[in-house]
């Protein structure tokens, strides 16, 4: 995929996120604190010396706050998208689940609750590979269940966890 030409903010903002999370950055940050420390006894520790350290760190602080939020939605929306490529072009997955991000708390908390029963539903099977997607999943348990209890291996998945239990 060929890389389009970004605006000028979203230039600086990939550049400045790379550049605050760099090693040479924190070294910065600390060579100017140990400066602000050393430049005190000269200043006589006067409240101008302290607003200096104060108003910078804030002023860096609320900038910095809008180019990680930047960096994090490009990102978040990203991992959304590789992650809707990995649910369309799996068979098995539930094309519901593209785009949940968008349903409201009470929708996801309802998906939660579902996901759950599965897991329930999961710890009953021997097999940890099985998969479910989320329109089949009890009725292909229940097929699962009904097929392997005729089988040695399921038998004795049951009886050694009765052991443990």
């Amino acid at each position: 995929m060929a890389k389009k030409n970004k605006n000028l903010f979203e230039r600086f903002a990939n550049w400045a996120t790379a550049a605050t999370g760099s090693s040479a950055a924190f070294i910065i940050a600390i060579l100017t604190i140990v400066v602000w420390l050393i430049t005190g006894p000269i200043f006589k520790y006067s409240d101008t010396w302290q607003l200096i350290i104060n108003t910078g760190t804030t002023i860096i602080t609320f900038l910095m706050v809008f180019l990680i939020q930047k960096s994090q939605n490009k990102d978040s929306k990203a991992i959304h998208l590789k992650l809707n490529e990995l649910l369309a072009s799996h068979q098995g997955a539930s094309n519901r689940m593209v785009d949940i991000e968008d349903l409201t708390e009470k929708e996801l908390d309802q998906l939660h609750k579902f996901y759950v029963k599965l897991s329930d539903l999961a710890e009953n099977e021997d097999d940890i590979t099985c998969t479910h997607s989320i329109d089949a999943a009890e009725e292909n348990h229940n097929k699962k269940i009904t097929n392997f209890k005729t089988q040695t291996h399921y038998s004795n998945a049951l009886k050694n966890r009765s052991k443990k239990g």
